[in-house]
């Protein structure tokens, strides 16, 4: 086979120290030190803060010491760079008793896992394990047991205590021939096997089974299991985002690794991709070339069962303000752990993270009083309720004052501190020295810099960053990439190998292979429980809402009731009953016009995590459906109660002429209803919703039947079929005969006979409009949600 100039061809190594095992593979060197950064961190005094690099070169890996104090030693000898195999025993900072590594060939994992379980027989690859081998959490001899229960019960054989995990999760049964199969058995987040989810599968030797945190490795007659507690490293490797059929890059060539228990700052000019970035580290777009490592493990690969250890906190608030702090983290644990999690379990979680991010006296505060940085705070607990390993933040401190802006990030600095890897994208550079590392983007998505932050600006020959910006604009020329990549900071703090071909998940998808969305935590109908319950609070909390819920139907049955006097007459039955369609559309569509809109930011978030569309539409249609159809009820009463509608024998078509009507009129209002969810999912602003609403009744009211001539009128008979206000006219025209009792050209429409055929008809084309309104709004929301989503 001949081999690409430029890709390495050194074997991959093991590197055994006190702290753990490091799996050293060709495409990238590795650091040896102090820093927490380094792939390979010496807690030991004697150690220099970057000691030593271990580098592949062709064939073979190269130790170089870094003008380290106290040096380095190769099999005996001190060295400044010397080559290094399998039996090769390092020290570092002593010759006789520094930090010892000793270097040992891998071995490989055995062959492919067979049976997946999820519609047959499939091969499932084991992972590339390219991370830091920790020491177990725990080893279970497996001796002659013949099945192994796995779950958060406290009866289960081996209990993993983390909410993520349902209660029975999985069972490892032994087989007739000595090996081991893996069983779902019916759990909430899933059971993965080298990141593949499955419900029934053989596993092997080497094999990585994924429950919640945990990661569960059968070695010999041994059940490994590995936590992941929070301080996992990101690789990103050669990162690039087109648009517009690649006539566009937003992201060109990123790559940079963060350590544990790094607080990364993303800053950069407008239009730097600093958003596209974050789309791509967290997988709700991925990119289109190059990969995100978590711990060694391909996210867009494993994207399924890594999704909850992920979190991500949006520029804009991803709360129900009307909610106290305490109810509104409530509902999102309800929505995020499974469903057999008790309602003490989630209770605890949410008391815990609330004292974690210090908002015990704000609690049962409702959030919308909350200052711009305890709304933040309060966001970010609400990523925390499932203990994510690394968070993401989109301009946290934006619109903060100074000293929230310092609040905040010294908020992610302690986040860090305590066992995360945390990455915030900022426009503010008034705080960056408590970051770790900083990663400054220049126009075209490209890295300009990538390092400390107090050494940024000396890298850039500049004294302040409003300089850097200015240099960022005006030299758009400039090869701020290339600069970089020529710099002893990039061969320090990235040196990522170039050349190495791609790995397999990348060639996937650029086959046009995606992605699995994540799983939901639970079911449909317990989701459609907690929404429909969330958003009644929701509204209940809304004064406003309120007043206007109530007095709209009143204030437009009124008016109708005057309009009808004490009988339905020539001179007042076509207002009357204009006046009901009217009122129908307004109290249907006002209901609705801003409820999605306002709600794009959760729903995207709640939708990246398990949140199923049709549930959260669901839940909206039964609230406000619900709403809409008691409003529908008190207009109908106020405007005709007591009113003679004159109809035929003083009876409708079917029911009395009151119930007939009622029923046109809610039915109106529901598909009026089920329009304003639609204008709310076309719009990107909530300020749009107004216009929209006044243009929706205008056109409502025109088509209604009673202002123009529909019938026999080409184009406008066929346009007057898809709105609702025809077939409700026609409906309550039927059953008071209004052609009989206005006799005029316009009211001779056929549909506005009393006749049973034609009542039926206008009313099952309202059902048959709600249902296409439905359809069509069910597509509009799958426009707004993750790419990652839209199966």
């Amino acid at each position: 086979m001949v081999q690409r100039p430029g890709v390495p061809t050194a074997p991959e190594l093991v590197m055994e120290t006190a702290e753990g095992r490091t799996v050293m593979t060709p495409s990238r060197t590795y650091h040896v030190g102090r820093d927490p950064l380094c792939e390979i961190c010496l807690d030991d005094a004697r150690v220099s803060w970057h000691h030593a690099i271990l580098r592949p070169e062709g064939d073979h890996w190269t130790l170089e010491d870094e003008n380290s104090t106290n040096g380095t030693w190769a099999d005996g000898h001190r060295v400044r760079a010397w080559e290094i195999g399998p039996g090769s025993e390092l020290r570092f900072g002593s010759e006789s008793d520094g930090p010892r590594a000793l270097v040992t060939a891998r071995t490989p994992p055995p062959g492919p896992a067979v049976s997946s379980g999820r519609g047959g027989p499939a091969e499932v690859a084991a992972p590339s394990l390219t991370a830091t081998f920790r020491r177990p959490t725990s080893v279970r001899p497996l001796g002659a047991r013949s099945v192994l229960r796995i779950g958060r019960s406290p009866d289960s054989d081996l209990v993993l205590d983390d909410l993520q995990v349902s209660r029975r999760h999985a069972e490892l049964v032994a087989l007739a021939d000595g090996g081991y199969e893996i069983v779902d058995v019916g759990s909430h987040n899933g059971t993965y096997l080298n990141g593949t989810r499955v419900t029934r599968s053989r596993i092997r030797e080497g094999d990585i089974v994924g429950i919640g945190h945990s990661a569960l490795c059968l070695v010999g007659d041994q059940l490994q299991e590995y936590v992941d507690t929070g301080e996992v490293s990101l690789d990103v490797q050669n990162l690039s985002v087109t648009v517009d059929n690649g006539r566009k890059t937003l992201l060109e060539g990123v790559s940079f690794p963060v350590g544990a228990k790094c607080l990364l700052g993303v800053v950069g000019p407008s239009g730097a991709g600093k958003s596209t970035l974050l789309g791509a580290l967290t997988g709700l777009r991925p990119a289109d070339h190059g990969t995100v490592l978590y711990d060694g493990r391909d996210l867009y690969r494993d994207y399924a069962e890594l999704r909850s250890r992920i979190g991500l906190v949006p520029q804009d608030d991803i709360l129900h303000v009307q909610l106290t702090v305490r109810r509104a983290l409530a509902y999102s644990a309800e929505l995020r752990f499974p469903q057999d999690t008790a309602a003490a379990e989630r209770a605890a979680r949410v008391d815990e993270v609330i004292r974690e991010l210090g908002l015990e006296q704000r609690a049962d505060q409702p959030i919308h009083s909350l200052s711009g940085g305890q709304r933040k705070r309060v966001s970010v607990a609400l990523e925390l309720l499932t203990k994510p390993s690394l968070l993401f933040l989109d301009e946290p401190t934006s619109g903060l004052d100074p000293g929230m802006d310092r609040s905040v990030m010294h908020m992610l600095r302690g986040l860090a501190d305590d066992g995360r890897t945390v990455i915030v994208v900022t426009h503010s550079v008034l705080n960056l020295d408590v970051c770790d590392r900083l990663l400054v983007l220049a126009p075209g998505g490209r890295t300009a810099y990538y390092g400390p932050p107090e050494e940024a600006l000396a890298f850039f020959g500049f004294e302040e960053w409003p300089e850097a910006y200015e240099a960022f604009e005006n030299d758009r020329d400039r090869d701020w990439a290339g600069v970089y990549r020529a710099s002893p900071q990039h061969r320090l703090y990235v040196d990522v190998a170039a050349g190495r071909p791609p790995p397999a998940a990348e060639a996937e998808r650029a086959a046009g292979v995606l992605p699995h969305a994540p799983p939901k935590a639970q079911s449909w109908g317990s989701q459609l429980s907690t929404l429909v319950r969330r958003y009644a609070a929701v509204l209940a909390a809304d004064r406003t809402f309120l007043i206007i819920m109530v007095a709209l139907p009143f204030v437009m049955g009124g008016m109708a009731r005057v309009l009808a006097g004490s009988a339905l007459t020539l001179d007042t039955a076509l207002n009357a009953l204009f006046i009901l369609v009217l009122g129908g559309v307004l109290t249907g569509a006002a209901n609705s016009v801003r409820e999605l809109v306002k709600e794009r930011v959760i729903y995207q978030r709640e939708r990246a995590v398990g949140l199923s569309r049709s549930a959260y539409l669901m839940s909206k249609v039964v609230v406000l459906g619900a709403i809409t159809v008691a409003q529908a009820v008190v207009l109908t009463v106020v405007g005709l109660a007591g009113v003679r509608t004159n109809a035929p024998g003083g009876k409708g078509v079917f029911l009395p002429p009151l119930i007939e009507i009622t029923l046109a009129v809610a039915l109106l209002s529901f598909t009026a209803m089920l329009l304003g969810l639609m204008i709310s999912a076309l719009v990107s602003k909530e300020e749009a919703t107004m216009p929209l609403l006044v243009l929706l009744t205008i056109v409502q009211a025109a088509f209604c039947g009673t202002l123009l001539k529909l019938t026999g009128v080409p184009v406008l008979e066929q346009l007057s079929w898809f709105v609702s206000t025809r077939w409700a006219m026609a409906a309550m025209a039927g059953t008071i005969d209004l052609s009989a009792i206005v006799p005029t050209k316009v009211t001779q429409d056929p549909l506005f006979d009393h006749e049973p055929g034609v009542w039926l008809l206008s009313v099952f084309m309202l059902l048959v409009l709600s249902a296409l309104f439905g359809l069509v709004l069910s597509r509009l929301l799958r426009r707004h949600e993750p790419a990652i989503m839209r199966k």
